[in-house]
């Protein structure tokens, strides 16, 4: 196990998150499933490599956007697959490539190429970009890359 793992409180809904995921990932294991009785306590999982520890706890905590998930994505047809998949069955769309899925989990959709806009040593090129990307819900590279090269 990571030094440091996420852990995600889940309101006894954790089985269908896994399963939840495992549609939208393709790469996701499952460690353990962890019953109290015939209901699931808690669970271990993977997903893309990242380790995660779950618990079914109730409704007392619920997620909020200042802990996010953040996935890369290479191409506009990979941000358009999991800003879809992500958004089944009640998810919310925020701006600048920021989502919600039906479990109330943050995550960003968003370009790899752009940290490399924001970052670049021409200020009005990142600028540009940042003025691009505020007016967006799910990031389109084409667009972002049109603002960076002006």
């Amino acid at each position: 196990m990571q030094k440091i793992t996420p852990f995600l409180w889940f309101d006894n809904n954790l089985q269908d998150a896994i399963s939840f995921y495992q549609s939208v990932f393709k790469n996701v294991t499952v460690h353990s499933i962890n019953k109290m009785g015939d209901q699931v306590f808690s669970g271990t999982f993977e997903i893309e490599g990242q380790a995660f520890y779950a618990l079914n706890g109730g409704p007392q905590f619920k997620f909020t956007p200042a802990i996010s998930f953040f996935i890369s994505c290479d191409t506009q047809e990979e941000i358009d697959y999991y800003w879809s998949k992500l958004l089944e069955d009640g998810g919310r769309e925020d701006m600048c490539g920021w989502l919600q899925d039906k479990f109330g989990l943050s995550w960003q959709v968003v370009p790899a190429a752009l940290g490399r806009m924001m970052t670049d040593q021409d200020p009005q090129k990142a600028q540009r970009v940042g003025t691009a990307l505020r007016q967006m819900r799910k990031l389109d590279i084409a667009v972002l890359e049109k603002a960076f090269e002006g």
